[in-house]
């Protein structure tokens, strides 16, 4: 079992919300030069079967956020559930 994260929000913008893209949080990744060594760790939700597949790709802030950009859309009751890193 990888690590386990939470789906904070999807990234957005003053007019537009990109669902293929989410902000995620990692429990001990609490500032940014932790959260960077996270950076092209692939990422999967739910954690079981059929899974959505993504990839981390930047730091989200100073907290320790990151950026995960999915393959498909993410469905809005993702918010608040965890993602797995699996490589």
């Amino acid at each position: 079992m990888g690590l386990l994260g939470y789906i904070v929000n999807f990234r957005i913008g003053p007019k537009s919300q990109n669902p293929k893209e989410c902000i995620l949080y990692f429990p001990g990744y609490d500032d940014d030069s932790k959260a960077a060594q996270l950076i092209g760790r692939k990422v999967a939700w739910p954690v079981g079967e059929r899974t959505h597949r993504g990839k981390i790709v930047a730091t989200h802030g100073r907290r320790g956020h990151v950026r995960a950009r999915f393959r498909r859309g993410l469905p809005g009751h993702a918010l608040g559930t965890q993602v797995e890193i699996v490589g």
